[in-house]
């Protein structure tokens, strides 16, 4: 157990060396659990976190919720007036409830 995290760590490690989020373009952020996702846009010149989503009160299958989490980001990314970000997977493949959600924000009208 403890070696799948390690891994997935290392990878997300990876990925960040490369990403960074500003104010204009900020970084999206996905933490994926067994039962639950979570996004968060990220301004890494301020470390400060812009916009956050949850799956809390959503129902329906771990892919659809991921989409409906996605949509909802995009909303409130739009309230913030940002446009474009960059995407951080976390470390996860890109597939599955990772997919859905960065799908959900395309749709939102977010660019990567």
């Amino acid at each position: 157990m403890l070696e799948t995290k390690e891994k997935r760590i290392k990878r997300h490690k990876r990925v960040r060396a490369k990403i960074k989020g500003s104010l204009n373009i900020p970084r999206l952020c996905v933490f994926r659990s067994n039962n639950h996702i979570y996004a968060q846009l990220i301004n890494d010149e301020q470390g400060k976190t812009i916009v956050s989503v949850n799956d809390t009160g959503l129902k329906g299958k771990k892919q659809e919720i991921a989409k409906q989490v996605g949509t909802n980001l995009a909303l409130k990314a739009k309230e913030n007036k940002i446009n474009k970000i960059v995407f951080d997977r976390g470390g996860y493949k890109y597939h599955g409830r990772v997919k859905a959600l960065a799908e959900g924000v395309r749709e939102g009208g977010i660019k990567f």
